[in-house]
């Protein structure tokens, strides 16, 4: 009888140390074709990608293809771990340095940005769809072209959505609504570069290509300066209706003779917002004083606005439905004081 047992529980040993190099072996397996999958990314630009989230013929292209979602499925039903961001467990990835910079950073992203670590993660995006605007209302431009979002999902394309995605998703929303907009899709790093410009000379720069659309067009009424904050998900995010979005933040400086007639529209449109939208707005900020711009261009005109679009962690899907919003606040607001 004691023989028989001791075989048995020897034998249930062997079994479940055959089951555990089994399961290795699946584990390395799909380890291994992710590392490749990564590392042989296909070739699919960032200005295609804005124009399929922008058509109804994303989600398809968004859901049918996913090969680190499956990744992860299977090493999660294998061995219950949950690698829903593969970076924490690839050491191969070579943005994660990077990345780890920009989590690291303040709140005060805007007033502290280095766009040579934004280039270890993201790049400049052309315009998708260049439009010609007879009469333009809006000019939407970004200080900090390569201030990028979360790119879970996306690395298998080789893209790391920004907030010029954004700019150009804003445009396209106002202009179907018939508010005439033009985007500046200027390279401004690159531009910061040739002039031998540093990184805290990106408020100069935009300025230059400001005052170029507004001498073209005596049309131009409003100034959009779109960032995103270094903000974490949860501050960042706000879910309304089962679909979530990524939060608004407004800042006005206060070291211009605008800023009374900016912070008014900033303190409205923030008003607009969250009746529509309840809590989407985190409000508005003032800034002065030393260590900060305290101007951000809104010197140009009393219809000036910075707005932050989410955080770091946020999704390019998150401010795209934040953007709609936006749009049809802005449609409304400009509408009703024309």
């Amino acid at each position: 009888m004691g023989r028989t047992f001791i075989a048995k529980k020897h034998k249930r040993r062997i079994l479940k140390f055959r089951y555990l190099i089994f399961f290795f072996i699946i584990y390395l397996s799909f380890d291994t074709t992710y590392a490749y999958l990564l590392n042989r990314k296909t070739s699919l630009e960032s200005d295609i990608y804005i124009k399929m989230i922008l058509s109804n013929t994303n989600h398809n292209f968004k859901t049918d293809y996913k090969p680190s979602e499956i990744v992860n499925e299977t090493v999660s039903l294998l061995t219950n771990i949950n690698i829903n961001e593969p970076t924490s467990l690839l050491t191969f990835n070579v943005k994660e340095e990077a990345i780890k910079a920009v989590a690291d950073l303040d709140t005060n992203y805007v007033d502290h940005y280095d766009f040579n670590k934004q280039e270890k993660i993201t790049e400049y995006i052309k315009d998708p769809n260049p439009t010609i605007v007879n009469k333009p209302r809006v000019y939407i431009y970004n200080s900090h072209q390569l201030e990028n979002y979360n790119a879970k999902n996306l690395e298998i394309y080789n893209i790391t959505p920004n907030v010029m995605m954004a700019s150009y998703m804003l445009k396209e929303n106002l202009n179907d609504l018939g508010i005439g907009t033009l985007v500046n899709e200027s390279n401004l790093t690159e531009f910061i570069r040739i002039n031998n410009w540093s990184h805290a000379d990106s408020y100069k720069a935009s300025r230059i290509f400001i005052l170029d659309a507004k001498g073209k067009y005596d049309s131009l009424e409003y100034y959009i300066d779109i960032h995103r904050d270094a903000i974490k998900k949860d501050a960042g995010t706000r879910e309304i209706n089962g679909r979530k979005y990524a939060r608004t933040l407004f800042v006005v400086g206060l070291e211009n003779p605008n800023y009374e007639a900016n912070l008014a529209l900033a303190n409205e449109l923030h008003k607009r917002i969250n009746k529509a939208y309840p809590g989407l707005s985190r409000g508005v900020i003032k800034k002065e004083g030393k260590g900060v711009d305290g101007i951000y261009n809104q010197d140009i005109s009393p219809k000036s606005m910075l707005v932050e679009v989410g955080g770091y962690e946020n999704t390019i899907e998150e401010a795209m439905a934040t953007v709609e919003a936006l749009a049809k606040i802005l449609y409304d607001y400009i509408e009703a004081s024309s």
